[in-house]
């Protein structure tokens, strides 16, 4: 590992001047956790902050090459960066786990998958894991683009669609809109159908239904809080443009959403 890394370890033996911990992500090489680097605060107890068997993000102070000697820190990764480096982690291990998969459906044994389309894909998507992912999003046109051999594309396909659910995020907001016009309610249909065919990614959805006429609800789904907010604006703007050139008129307002 590089100085200044986090790492994923699991401590192996408990010392009275510190703790051993094997890194999961470099052949299980170990490295010290000093009992200053443990806790800011005083620690009089090492097995009150950490425990056999535990895994632990620990970010690298020292690597000496030459006497295979790592200096570890647990006192120095805060909340934030174990969360985002656990999260990397377990979707690295997921995705070498349904790459395996892959390689045993295809009868190809796995080094020389990897080396047929394993470093491509990484290449590609940066992680095997992101690479499943994208095919779920987008289908198959990621594949195609990173000239996958298409027996290949057909495997990765069907175990991405199989094993992983992207959550959508949703974004809401209630219409209150009036249109006086001898066809408004006509207008009110041709503004909303308008308003779901806006242009929108791969698994976003668009949900307008009536609450209580003249109260609307919009519900839109996406990947992400951005994505989906962008798409909002959209819905919000194609059915204002419509109703007022009719010569209806009309509010909106956010509901909130616990994220």
């Amino acid at each position: 590992p590089e100085v200044g890394e986090l790492v994923v370890g699991t401590i192996i033996r408990i010392m009275p001047y510190g703790v051993y911990a094997s890194l999961d992500e470099y052949d299980s090489a170990e490295g010290l956790l000093h009992i200053s680097e443990i806790s800011s605060r005083w620690v009089k107890n090492i097995r009150d902050h950490v425990r056999e068997r535990q895994k632990a993000v620990l970010k690298v102070l020292r690597v000496d090459r030459e006497k295979r000697h790592i200096d570890l820190s647990l006192r120095r990764v805060n909340e934030r960066e174990k969360r985002e480096k656990l999260l990397a982690w377990k979707r690295e291990l997921r995705g070498l786990r349904l790459f395996e998969i892959m390689a045993e459906k295809l009868g190809v044994p796995e080094e020389e998958a990897y080396n047929q389309v394993g470093h491509i894909l990484e290449d590609r998507f940066g992680t095997l894991y992101d690479s499943f992912e994208n095919v779920v999003i987008q289908g198959e046109k990621p594949l195609l683009k990173a000239k996958i051999p298409s027996d290949w594309i057909k495997t990765i396909t069907e175990i991405a669609e199989a094993n992983i659910r992207i959550p959508l995020m949703k974004v809401k907001g209630t219409f209150d809109i009036t249109c006086n016009a001898s066809n408004g309610v006509t207008v009110l249909r041709k503004a909303f159908k308008k308003a779901k065919k806006v242009r929108q990614p791969d698994n976003a959805d668009v949900k307008i239904y009536v609450t209580g006429a003249p109260k609307y609800r919009v519900e839109v789904s996406a990947k992400d809080y951005k994505e989906a907010e962008k798409i909002l604006a959209k819905v919000v703007n194609t059915v204002f443009e419509t109703v007022k050139a009719a010569g209806g008129d009309g509010t909106f307002t956010r509901i909130s959403v616990r994220r």
